[in-house]
């Protein structure tokens, strides 16, 4: 009877803090690497810094062809590009130009 009291009294508190620290181990673990924990948060912030750059580079080839389409309006057409245009779709060279291949 005293050994029985002896290791419920041991027991039962030790079943306790075992059972708390493995429910705390769970949360600490999946707020470490779950579906919102920390790891997840520094992968997306890492793919929101790529894809900010990313955007950046297409923002400025947007601009790039926007300025390029803007030099063929009717208002105001830049023959050279034109020229260069119409012998690069047709594959026609003059006889005086120099054509240089490249890659």
């Amino acid at each position: 009877m005293v050994v029985k009291r002896r290791f419920s009294r041991f027991l039962v508190p030790l079943c306790f803090y075992v059972g708390a620290g493995a429910l705390s181990a769970y949360f600490i673990h999946h707020a470490h690497s779950g579906n919102r924990g920390k790891d997840t948060k520094e992968a997306l912030a890492a793919q929101v810094v790529g894809l900010e750059r990313e955007l950046k580079g297409l923002k400025a080839e947007r601009g790039e062809w926007e300025r390029r389409v803007a030099l063929f309006r009717a208002e105001h057409v830049d023959r050279d590009l034109l020229e260069e245009r119409a012998r690069t779709v047709l594959g026609r060279v003059h006889r005086n130009d120099v054509v240089i291949m490249g890659e």
